[in-house]
């Protein structure tokens, strides 16, 4: 799935957006970052501030003063730079929907081939376990796109559907059976993992397996950790990575032999201008796959859950007309969560913003797309922290901002949802998270750890 929101990278422990300094002070509140100016490269920010972006210590703020800091970013003339100028290393903050929709859909000028995460993976990790597709650019994104595409034929998609209500439903049966306390084990996480596998015709024997090592791979992206941790977990990442990818080339041989009516016979078999997955194309596109799809989806149903206990009036509006407006709060939990919180492009050629006299971005610097700010816009979106579930017309970019890495899998992440939750909520009308939930600090996905509920 190139992602709600595009995608999780598949190097997990050694791609990380933000990297602590070992001696930060999470008690120093800063300055306040510099304006951009309109026809010239963005102003530097402050290394401290509360609303330098670079810095660990503002992930680490609570969720209102990190959404005010990014309204001020988008009140300004023109992005913020974030970083060392003099190094190159840092970023200009597209924190506005339509620099971000412009940026996506600008693909020409705004390139994902560098690496769409920062530090970008190592070119050494790239040619051992293959390119993710989020981290290409045309003509062979285009090219693996167009085979994946092929793949999802109707017959596929009309299976993938009813296997998606009938994980939905057995999973709600086993709540009604163990009463279990944790959302996101329970469910959130358990669903699009049985999905995507399904899916792809993984046999049911190594999932358990695999699912240990998808956590593995992705428990530290944009987490700020202790320099011991961030030593140690790169050769587990690899490992886990290197497992997993293992265990996908088999069933992609097998499938070679032998096809079934799955997603890996479909992509091994298929013959685009000449071309079907190789065997480290497979591997990346499986790790893709599993990591942004569980995890994308897995974060949207837990934060889901909460909006809706922590909204009753939203609840109760929806359980009046389940069907009817189900489509509708899966739009807005998901634009309320953003998923994904950021990728990176690099700029391709000079580009004036926005067009002539905006703000100017050089060739080689680097953009980041923030989704969960384009999706506060005030512009877009009126009275942006509101949890509304009849918010019409929903423009979000909570599946990216549209051109080419657009989501693959927004379509089945809405029905996962909207199965799931009318599934949960027609059954168990009382379903509601107990608490707040366990939150991961970081820069790159907003993630749940946990969430207790009942019913």
């Amino acid at each position: 799935m190139e992602t709600p929101t595009e995608v999780t990278e598949s190097f997990a422990d050694f791609v990380e957006p933000v990297e602590p300094s070992d001696s930060a002070d999470p008690a120093d509140p800063g300055t306040p970052a510099a304006a951009a100016g309109t026809t010239r490269p963005a102003e530097s920010a402050g290394t401290t501030g509360t609303t330098d972006l670079a810095d660990p210590r503002f992930w680490r703020l609570p969720a209102p003063e990190r959404a005010a800091a990014f309204a001020e970013l988008r009140r300004l003339p023109g992005p913020v730079f974030f970083g060392d100028r003099a190094t190159g290393k840092g970023f200009h903050a597209l924190v506005r929907h339509a620099d971000v929709v412009e940026a996506s859909r600008t693909s020409a000028v705004f390139l994902s081939g560098p690496g769409v995460t920062t530090p970008a993976p190592a070119r050494w990790v790239r040619l051992l376990f293959g390119d993710s597709m989020v981290n290409l650019d045309d003509p062979r994104h285009a090219q693996l796109r167009r085979i994946v595409s092929r793949a999802f034929t109707p017959r596929l998609l009309g299976r993938v559907e009813e296997d998606v209500r009938r994980i939905s439903v057995a999973l709600v049966d086993r709540i009604e059976r163990e009463r279990p306390e944790d959302f996101v084990t329970a469910v959130a996480a358990e669903l699009p993992f049985q999905v995507i596998c399904t899916m792809m015709g993984i046999p049911e024997r190594p999932r358990r397996a695999i699912l240990d090592l998808v956590n593995r791979t992705s428990a530290d992206i944009g987490v700020a950790r202790s320099l011991r941790h961030r030593l140690r977990s790169p050769g587990r990442g690899l490992r886990a990575l290197a497992r997993m990818q293992a265990i996908v080339a088999g069933i992609g041989r097998e499938r070679r032999r032998r096809p079934a009516e799955d997603l890996i016979s479909a992509l091994v078999t298929a013959d685009v201008d000449g071309r079907r997955l190789a065997g480290r194309e497979l591997g990346a596109f499986f790790t893709l796959l599993l990591v942004a799809g569980v995890e994308t989806t897995r974060n949207a149903l837990a934060h889901g859950l909460h909006l809706l206990t922590a909204h009753p009036e939203q609840r109760a509006l929806l359980l009046t007309d389940l069907d009817g407006r189900l489509g509708g709060a899966v739009d807005e939990m998901v634009r309320h969560a953003t998923p994904i919180i950021q990728f990176h492009r690099t700029v391709a050629v000079d580009h004036e913003l926005g067009g002539p006299g905006g703000p100017l971005l050089r060739a080689g610097e680097k953009v980041a797309l923030f989704y969960g700010s384009a999706n506060r816009d005030e512009s877009v979106f009126p009275d942006p922290e509101s949890f509304d579930i009849t918010r019409t017309p929903n423009p979000h970019l909570g599946y990216g901002g549209g051109g080419p890495h657009y989501c693959l899998g927004a379509h089945l992440a809405r029905q996962e949802m909207t199965a799931l939750f009318r599934e949960l909520f027609t059954r168990l009308p009382e379903a509601r998270s107990v608490g707040e939930p366990e939150l991961v600090p970081s820069s790159f996905d907003h993630r749940v750890r946990s969430l207790r509920f009942a019913f």
